[in-house]
């Protein structure tokens, strides 16, 4: 297992859809024990496979819930539906969102407050999850980078102003940028 580097907003395969797995072999296990060591490292409740330059449809998620129950798993070509969205202004507390791919920025964003997830284990077995809160917010995050979506591309206008500055200022938003997590101190 390796820790990854980490993409940078910027690079084409963080803005473009993600190709389906095809292949369920021992690259793809080697990739997605790297990609929750990178996670871990970084550290994060999610990654997708663009997030390390991979443009394949397969994320990794790692959270523990109020109730101590941890959320571990990885969903490989997912399919997502989701509840209707709360309309007006995120609120700043308790809907602010990160992202390891503009790493140190954090922005409210409304999510879906339910979410069913179906995908393919590493087996290429289906399962489905039913989610809601912070686990159905990951699920959305990470499910919007496989289609080329990053959080900051759905803020919005206030904040997207104040997440377009704050990559402009870091030197962030062109091809070739990435973070290595417990090499790099970005998210400090």
């Amino acid at each position: 297992m390796a820790v990854l580097p980490i993409i940078i907003t910027g690079s084409p395969v963080l803005h473009s859809r993600a190709a389906d797995v095809t292949e369920f072999d021992d690259d793809l296990r080697s990739l997605v024990a790297d990609m929750f060591e990178t996670m871990e490292a970084a550290p994060g409740v999610g990654l997708a496979a663009p997030q390390v330059g991979i443009s394949r449809r397969i994320f990794v998620f790692n959270w523990l819930d109020d109730d101590d129950v941890l959320w571990r798993g990885v969903a490989i070509n997912p399919e997502l539906w989701i509840s209707p969205t709360a309309v007006g202004p995120a609120d700043e507390e308790t809907e602010s969102e990160g992202c390891l791919s503009v790493p140190g920025e954090r922005f409210p964003l409304h999510r879906a407050d339910l979410a069913i997830l179906r995908a393919l284990d590493l087996n290429g077995e289906p399962f489905e999850i039913s989610a809601e809160g912070w686990l159905a917010r990951i699920f959305q995050h990470e499910y919007d980078h496989l289609d080329g979506i990053l959080y900051v591309d759905r803020l919005a206008h206030k904040h997207s102003r104040a997440a377009e500055k704050a990559i402009k200022k870091s030197g962030w938003g062109e091809p070739g940028l990435a973070w290595t997590p417990g090499i790099d101190d970005l998210e400090g």
